[in-house]
């Protein structure tokens, strides 16, 4: 069996910048355990693969160790096919997913794409969480799936060399660090060892939480930040009350097939 892949780098007009993510066009979904394999086979930090049904398409997303909820970046690279080889007249694309519904449109040569705000709250700071980070942060906040561990400066954040063994034992799936940013407003790490993904490159579903938290902060509802992995990334975003928006590029670096 054949089954067409693309590798699309979102977040980066770099074919060796932003966030690489599989993406598999299929007729019929195929076994969880099947995309699951392929998803640890390509070992990056999602594989997407969806199914067109009538003028949408069903989506899902899997790290090399689980299926996840959101995924920005496969989402992005995801339209970015759609948009560029599938369906080249369409100017946007409409998604469903586990979580909920999601669309992506084309503005020039940016991906607009509506997603959830998540909510998040102030708490203390965690024992294992100090551990893990080894830098103690300003404030850590939490929403239902990532700690939000706020720091002073785009320097911290630069130079944090968090014990991914130890984050691996913190109850929530991730952990998000995050500062004003010299350059932009704010910049971010994401860290997920738990999902088989010690740091990710550019992280659009952090941007959930990260858009209203700034947004609140910075007093202002258009924001530019940046992601300081190895790779880097830049993200747009609006903060739309109960939704947000996160605007990226992508750019193509593989296209071909995959033989199961």
């Amino acid at each position: 069996m054949e089954i067409p892949y693309y590798q699309v780098n979102a977040f980066t007009t770099s074919r060796f910048g932003g966030n690489p993510a599989g993406v598999c066009p299929l007729e019929d979904w195929l076994a969880d355990e099947q995309m699951q394999a392929i998803a640890a086979e390509n070992n990056l930090s999602e594989t997407a693969f969806l199914v067109r049904k009538g003028g949408t398409y069903e989506l899902r997303w899997f790290t090399p160790k689980i299926e996840v909820d959101l995924c920005g970046h496969a989402t992005l690279a995801s339209a970015f096919v759609i948009l560029n080889y599938l369906d080249e007249s369409a100017a946007s694309v409409e998604f469903t997913t586990k979580g909920g519904a999601l669309t992506v449109e084309r503005d020039g040569e940016l991906l607009l794409m509506d997603f959830p705000a998540w909510e998040v709250r102030r708490t203390s700071t965690p024992e294992q969480l100090l551990k893990a980070l080894r830098h103690e942060p300003k404030e850590v906040w939490c929403s239902e799936r990532d700690y939000l561990a706020v720091y002073e400066s785009e320097e911290n954040i630069q130079l944090l060399k968090p014990n991914f063994d130890q984050l691996n034992n913190l109850d929530r799936l991730a952990v998000c660090v995050t500062a004003p940013g010299r350059k932009s407003d704010f910049v971010s790490r994401f860290f997920a060892p738990r999902g088989g993904i010690d740091e990710d490159p550019v992280t659009g579903s952090s941007h959930c939480e990260l858009i209203p938290f700034w947004s609140k902060r910075l007093r202002k509802k258009q924001l530019h930040a940046l992601q300081l992995s190895r790779r880097g990334g830049e993200v747009f975003c609006e903060a739309l009350g109960e939704r947000v928006r996160i605007a990226g590029h992508a750019v193509v670096y593989l296209r071909g097939v995959i033989n199961i």
